[in-house]
């Protein structure tokens, strides 16, 4: 964030400083106008650049974003109706997915979320309740239980799930390209500092600001949207958090005498 705001304040002085200099050695040039003309046709283009390219890495990182978003809630609505099939199943199968779907939805709202902020990796807590998820259904497959089909339905949609939002953590735009995109809005905030006329006025100054402070937020709030579980609008675990709320208390409902094999951070309890 820094170094885009250094870079486009940077591109904006210089720019002021070459047309300064440039106004200094043509003060007496008869042919100004003209020239002046030439650098207005020059900038033309490299603007149209600029504006293509921020929109087109906008639509990208929004993308990005929206998908994470769209993962995040698949996944705790899987969690949630996973836990809902197995209450169909037969004990003790019954007691231990659902002990695993609440243990899983604390590991990933209290450990695994913290991950995403640094790119997304897998918690191997969470991990260790989604592989119990699968011991179980091989139980009930032996007992050609009707409930095993929906049970693996389920577990199979919220993996797809949380293997989008793990890789949707990673930014969708390369490095190369939001950098190349920095210094192409630069040079175009620089070349419009130049190419301003001789005979400027203050709304020539503050038109050119507005345009430097637009694209220097643009610039950021590409930045932002790009890594969507960080930065100022980041997607929150609110989502799973209410998931894992609302299923524990429907455990402590229906299992009144059992205790989860879990903390509230879904780190396994010791035997």
């Amino acid at each position: 964030m820094i170094i885009t705001v250094v870079a486009m304040a940077a591109a904006l002085a210089a720019g002021l400083f070459a047309n300064q200099v440039r106004r200094r050695r043509r003060a007496g040039d008869a042919d100004g106008d003209g020239e002046e003309a030439s650098v207005s046709d020059l900038i033309s283009p490299l603007e149209t650049l600029a504006v293509l390219l921020v929109a087109f890495v906008i639509v990208v990182a929004a993308e990005s974003y929206g998908a994470a978003s769209t993962a995040v809630e698949a996944e705790a609505g899987r969690v949630d109706q996973l836990y809902e099939v197995a209450d169909y199943a037969p004990e003790p199968q019954r007691e231990r997915l659902q002990a695993a779907a609440v243990c899983y939805a604390r590991a990933i709202q209290a450990v695994e979320w913290p991950l995403m902020a640094e790119g997304g990796a897998k918690s191997p807590y969470a991990s260790v309740w989604s592989t119990g998820f699968r011991t179980h259904f091989k139980e009930l497959a032996h007992q050609d239980d009707a409930t095993f089909g929906l049970l693996v339905e389920a577990d199979d949609e919220r993996s797809k799930a949380r293997q989008a939002r793990i890789s949707e953590a990673t930014p969708a735009i390369p490095p190369f390209v939001y950098w190349f995109m920095v210094v192409a809005l630069a040079a175009t905030v620089g070349a419009f500092a130049f190419g301003l006329p001789r005979e400027r006025g203050p709304s020539h100054l503050i038109l050119l600001c507005v345009l430097a402070v637009l694209f220097t937020g643009s610039l950021l709030l590409i930045e932002d949207i790009d890594t969507p579980f960080s930065g100022q609008i980041r997607i929150t675990n609110e989502s799973m958090r209410e998931t894992a709320e609302d299923i524990s208390e429907d455990f402590a409902v229906d299992h009144p005498t059992s205790t989860l094999p879990c903390d509230a951070d879904g780190q396994r309890r010791p035997a």
